[in-house]
């Protein structure tokens, strides 16, 4: 029997389970993903990717890092559509999790409970500090959260939020640098709040 290579110690060779890499803005979400697929891809497994339509910051057709890493992928327009166009692949990703409907919790155990390695990335916090659903239903069924930081811009430490700097109330606002900072817990309270 094959050990997993990513999960040292494991017998199933594709590791059934799910994955969520989640954090703030700028803090390399879609990187760690993209990283992942291809440990997965150098061990022969099939892969196949998703995310929602309605990111179209980079590239339609490919989940894009900050860095300008890339790999194709299918954009939806919800979480079901995923169970329709899933095609026997061993690992199913899903990027920029946190623009699909709550439906993505129960699309992620119904794939994991087939055998499937499923990985989520997605934003754990809208601008406003609030759990952004529905990442954090999928982090609580899955068997491995990993949470990372961005660095603040105001002082060089680890950063958890994602600061809107461009005047709007919308929870779902697509941009990037010229409309989000990483800040840490202090920078962030200090700018929404200040004296």
């Amino acid at each position: 029997m094959a050990l997993n290579k990513e999960f040292p110690g494991t017998k199933n060779e594709t590791c059934a389970n799910v994955e969520v890499i989640c954090g703030s803005m700028f803090s390399g979400k879609t990187e760690e993903l993209i990283r992942r697929l291809n440990h997965a891809i150098i061990a022969k497994l099939t892969v196949q990717i998703f995310k929602p339509i309605i990111d179209t910051r980079y590239d339609e057709h490919a989940i894009v890092s900050h860095n300008g890493n890339s790999i194709p992928c299918i954009a939806i327009a919800q979480s079901t559509d995923i169970l329709q166009l899933y095609t026997d692949a061993q690992v199913v990703a899903i990027d920029e999790a946190q623009f699909f409907d709550n439906s993505l919790p129960q699309v992620c155990n119904t794939l994991a409970n087939k055998g499937v390695r499923v990985i989520v990335a997605g934003l754990d916090m809208d601008f406003k500090g609030i759990p952004f659903d529905p990442i954090p239903a999928v982090m609580a069924i899955a068997e491995f959260v990993t949470k990372l930081h961005a660095v603040c811009v105001k002082c060089g430490n680890p950063a958890l939020y994602s600061y809107r700097i461009v005047p709007g109330d919308d929870k779902i606002m697509l941009g990037e640098t010229e409309s989000y900072e990483p800040r840490c817990r202090n920078c962030y309270l200090t700018a929404n709040n200040p004296q």
